[in-house]
């Protein structure tokens, strides 16, 4: 069975987001996917049109042998178990999972684009991807992450959080 790298954004922005994130990232492991690193959290501002409350954003690192759509609707699977619903485009969530990276390829299926199509224009997911990987080749846009994060064009704060 062949062994993939993908980059998992995790976000929540409504209850105990801290629990909310460290029980996704538990329910991945839980589904046979190694976890080899993750980020630091960080509160972020969020990102478009609705008034919301800040984000809680981690990127997690993880082996896994699934192929990427089927990752995606296993992720897909968690966020419905753990009781989000989806009701407004860019709204509020109790958890949001997104691939970010897959190895280095470039794929579009039906639900799914990797790499993550905006990735590069939001720094509530190059700050902690630079993190865990700043010299990281985008495969599309052939620049490092840490290069990205210098570019990037948005400027809502994003905070390392510290949990009280």
């Amino acid at each position: 069975m062949t062994e993939h790298i993908a980059y998992i954004l995790t976000g929540s922005n409504m209850g105990d987001r801290i629990s909310s994130l460290k029980q996704a990232s538990d329910m991945i492991v839980q589904q046979d996917h190694i976890l080899l690193s993750a980020s630091p959290v960080y509160e972020t501002a969020p990102w478009g049109p609705v008034t919301q409350p800040a984000f809680l954003n981690q990127v997690l690192k993880i082996r896994t042998n699934m192929q990427p759509d089927d990752l995606l609707n296993q992720l897909l699977g968690i966020e419905k178990k753990m009781g989000r619903i989806r009701q407004e485009k860019m709204g509020p969530r109790l958890i949001d999972l997104d691939i970010l990276f897959y190895d280095s390829l470039i794929y579009l299926s039906e639900i799914l684009q990797i790499p993550h199509p905006l990735l590069h224009e939001r720094r509530f997911v190059l700050q902690p991807l630079a993190d865990l990987c700043p010299e990281y080749i985008h495969p599309l846009i052939n620049k490092p992450i840490r290069q990205l994060l210098i570019e990037c064009p948005d400027q809502l704060d994003v905070t390392r959080f510290v949990d009280r």
